[in-house]
């Protein structure tokens, strides 16, 4: 890196909400980052995005430094057959941008924006061996409460 590019620990990373013109780069950065193998049940698409970004109570940010995409949230009204919870159901930060508050300021966007639409709870799901998203939503406010394990059988023949 020269001299003269700013690292981005060093520029201002603005938090903005999620427009459509972001769904490509939340695309991507998704892809770069998830692994939905983990969680079979789960899938990154187009469609899960444009699904949190065209509800009616969309909680979606996204954080930008300068016009580089350096994280995401998408959150909406709803978790299963409660209408008063709000569901933050994806967060990534991009590698670069790890660990610099970036993904609290995402966390603490989403949640105020599902509190303003009536949310009475917030709840999200971090799987087992996801250490650092684990800590990321105790660290702003989430308390660990219902544990699932999803048994699989595989196809024998």
């Amino acid at each position: 890196m020269s001299s003269t590019a700013a690292s981005p620990e060093r520029r201002a990373v603005a938090l903005v909400p999620m427009t459509p013109t972001h769904l490509a780069d939340v695309l991507a950065l998704g892809r770069r980052v998830y692994d939905t193998s983990v969680k079979p049940y789960t899938s990154w698409s187009l469609s899960a995005i444009a699904g949190h970004l065209d509800s009616e109570a969309s909680a979606c940010w996204v954080a930008l430094d300068e016009e580089r995409l350096a994280g995401f949230v998408l959150g909406s009204m709803g978790f299963d057959q409660r209408s008063d919870w709000g569901n933050l159901e994806w967060i990534a930060c991009a590698p670069e941008y790890q660990g610099q508050g970036v993904a609290s300021r995402l966390v603490k966007a989403c949640c105020g924006s599902l509190t303003e639409a009536g949310a009475d709870a917030v709840v999200t799901d971090v799987e087992s061996r996801n250490t650092a998203s684990a800590a990321l939503m105790r660290a702003n406010g989430f308390e660990a409460s219902v544990s699932v394990t999803l048994f699989v059988r595989e196809n024998a023949g």
